[in-house]
């Protein structure tokens, strides 16, 4: 069985999953700085009050992306922890 590969602004609160890749856009080389890469576990935590941007566990530190962002960042073994 194939495993499901979706966009990290779908990930459900709480919910953990794994970097399969990143898409060609203008931040890549910003999110790997931030550690954002492929392999690297992300927890989604909380959204501003407007939903827009969303805070990301990744690597022991708290990262805030914008949807528009996290739209390309691809993500696979979507699981909630809560």
């Amino acid at each position: 069985m194939e495993e499901k590969i979706v966009k990290l602004s779908q990930l459900p609160p709480y919910g953990t999953a794994e970097v399969a890749f990143i898409k060609e856009c203008t931040i890549k080389r910003r999110l790997s700085g931030l550690g954002i890469n492929e392999g690297a576990q992300l927890i989604r935590l909380f959204s501003a009050s407007g939903g827009d941007p969303t805070a990301y566990s990744v690597r022991g530190t708290v990262v805030a992306l914008r949807k528009s962002d996290a739209e390309n960042i691809m993500v696979r073994g979507v699981d909630k922890w809560v």
